[in-house]
């Protein structure tokens, strides 16, 4: 008797399966696609892993390539000092970076520095008496209100004086150079600066500061 070769035959019926899974599976697929890219959830009968994610899922190293979210927008207010040019003197500015906020507190730390004498560049100087304190500074309508301890008041001849107050001036106006400056001694107005009574003009500005002081 003739042996019959044995084989393997594929019936009809799991061909057509096969067939069908793996069209389902493409449909799947290029569905998913579109709707990831319309931002839309899927239902919830597709599989999680073929689920689009959401921003809040996406890849943590997304993050670290923008330097953006991990740096801070920073701001960079001045610091005026003196600088001693052919015998007299000029107002020099060095820069103090510092992240962004409210530009009151920008101008204190500022003022803090100045008062502080950090200078950075060894042929500046200052003429504001050591000593002096900052009580307070706020920002109003008409201007910058500056509240100097009684330190500032004393000490000096009158190009030390006219130094002082353009320093404080200065500073002050370096993240808005048009705004007006009104000076305070221990609470008080300040008219006259110093025992050679300099005047000072209330409210100061840039502007005014040049056309009534020489350095």
């Amino acid at each position: 008797m003739e042996q019959r070769k044995k084989g393997y035959r594929f019936s009809t019926g799991l061909i057509a399966g096969v067939s069908s899974v793996f069209i389902i599976a493409g449909g799947v697929a290029a569905w998913w696609g579109w709707t990831a890219t319309r931002g839309e959830q899927a239902p919830p009968w597709v599989p999680e892993f073929l689920q689009p994610k959401s921003q809040d899922q996406q890849d943590p190293s997304q993050d670290q390539q923008d330097p953006v979210k991990k740096n801070p927008q920073q701001i960079q207010a001045k610091i005026y000092w003196l600088k001693v040019t052919d015998n007299r003197l000029d107002l020099a500015a060095t820069s103090m970076a510092m992240e962004a906020q409210q530009p009151n507190v920008a101008v204190e730390k500022a003022l803090k520095s100045l008062l502080e004498g950090n200078i950075q560049e060894p042929n500046y100087t200052s003429t504001i008496p050591e000593g002096t304190k900052l009580r307070s500074v706020t920002f109003q309508e008409d201007g910058i209100h500056i509240d100097l301890s009684q330190e500032f008041a004393f000490g000096g001849g009158s190009a030390s004086m006219m130094g002082r107050v353009g320093q404080i001036v200065y500073t002050a106006t370096s993240l808005d150079p048009e705004a007006n400056v009104w000076l305070e001694v221990q609470g008080e107005p300040l008219e006259y600066l110093g025992g050679e009574g300099l005047y000072i003009p209330q409210p100061l500005t840039r502007e005014k500061f040049k056309a009534n002081y020489q350095l």
